[in-house]
């Protein structure tokens, strides 16, 4: 049940965005917005999230992670209240629908960060890559059931999305008050001057692999959130697809994804080489996908070659999560995966623009260009990601470990790992 309610989390997180994007038209037409205006619906929720994240992380480090994580499910909640109570009552709605998006964004920046922080610290060994594909595979199965639940409640009233979101975070607050049991911070927790100076040094250490980490999983987000806003703009204006049956096509590439993203967390373990095969392995997968959607118009091919792409993101994003709980110990590891949390938003903010954009100007131009850059970011990660190599010659090892014991010297407020 612990596992079920660090799952629900991330759940709820991916809701905010997911959601909404089967009645972004239906939103541009009641409200008269332009594509542009409804894209922020999206974008200001990613941007404000992004922004909040590394504050909350450092929090989370500070005191808890669950009395981080409560609050800002109860703030999330309260942002979907203002945001549909502005749909329903107000004749100017849209600014009050982004002060109530922004709330949500706030409240977002304390769940699925904090859920990995917190997984980290309360599991180890293969069992920890077990429950981070569990959050992740939760993460997917949100954007699985977010657009089929999204046009189902729009068939009643396009805003009741937005009360839904209360509804759902309540299923949230119970499971991780009930269930989450965390140990007591064994030592004080290091003042903020020292923690700064921690995180830099950890940075100037290992800077360069992760954030070609980071920046692996905020190009699976951008590429995943873009091409579902293309897609639900696609079926609606050219195929007439609208309510359930479209929420029920966008989900198909997420359902992929979603399932993917288990297995490869529950078959990884702690395997660094095969974590680093996977992720060169998907993003080839998702750059042969984009090279090739503008081959099909025709919409069943079109799903098929798009659900390649979904594959080659759940083979990334569960072994990237593994790769980044591990890189600190658990006094700074907050910070570091909420500042993933804040790439990963920053990813969803910028997909539905750039992509809208790049549909404006040309098809078969934003496949490609699309193509290229997912195919550098593979690049980069066969190059960059670092594999720590623990079968080493004696010799080798007794370099390595006067090689540590002199970066330990520098960097001494690294906590060390439990059970190592």
């Amino acid at each position: 049940m612990t596992a079920v309610a660090i799952g629900s989390i991330p759940l709820i997180m991916t809701l905010g965005n997911s959601m909404l994007i089967p009645i972004l038209p239906k939103m541009q037409s009641e409200i008269n917005l332009s594509a542009f205006q409804a894209s922020m619906t999206i974008t200001v929720f990613s941007v404000v999230a992004a922004f909040f994240i590394p504050i909350l992380g450092y929090l989370s480090d500070r005191f808890t992670r669950k009395s981080v994580i409560i609050p800002a499910l109860f703030l999330y909640g309260i942002g979907g209240i203002v945001a549909g109570f502005a749909a329903a009552k107000f004749s100017h709605a849209y600014t009050w629908i982004l002060v109530g998006r922004s709330l949500q964004g706030i409240g977002a920046a304390g769940t699925a960060p904090i859920a990995m922080a917190l997984t980290a610290d309360l599991y180890k060994g293969a069992k920890e890559s077990r429950i981070l594909g569990l959050v992740e595979a939760s993460n997917g199965f949100g954007k699985v059931l977010s657009p089929i639940l999204g046009s189902a409640i729009a068939l009643i009233v396009w805003y009741g999305v937005f009360f839904a979101f209360p509804m759902v975070v309540c299923i949230s607050i119970i499971l991780s008050w009930i269930f989450i049991r965390e140990k007591e911070h064994s030592k004080k927790p290091p003042a903020p001057s020292k923690y700064i100076k921690g995180l830099l040094s950890v940075f100037k250490h290992e800077g360069k692999w992760l954030f070609t980490a980071y920046l692996a999983g905020a190009t699976c987000l951008f590429t995943l959130f873009g091409i579902l806003f293309y897609l639900s703009d696609t079926l609606e204006k050219t195929y007439k697809i609208d309510g359930v049956i479209k929420g029920l096509i966008l989900a198909i590439p997420l359902l992929v994804m979603c399932t993917t993203s288990y297995i490869t967390g529950s078959k990884i373990g702690k395997n660094q080489k095969l974590m680093k095969k996977l992720i060169v392995l998907g993003f080839l997968f998702v750059t042969a996908s984009y090279a090739t959607l503008s081959l099909f118009k025709s919409l069943v091919p079109f799903i098929a070659v798009l659900a390649v792409s979904s594959v080659g993101t759940g083979l990334i994003l569960p072994c990237i999560n593994s790769f980044i709980t591990g890189a600190v110990g658990k006094e700074r590891r907050g910070f570091v995966t909420s500042l993933y949390g804040s790439v990963r938003f920053l990813g969803v903010a910028i997909g539905p623009p750039i992509f809208g954009r790049l549909m404006d100007w040309s098809r078969l131009g934003m496949f490609l260009s699309i193509a290229g850059f997912t195919c550098v970011v593979g690049l980069l990660a066969l190059l960059l990601i670092k594999v720590e190599d623990k079968k080493q010659p004696e010799g080798e090892k007794g370099k390595k470990d006067q090689k540590e014991a002199e970066k330990k010297e520098v960097i001494s407020f690294l906590e060390p790992i439990e059970g190592r």
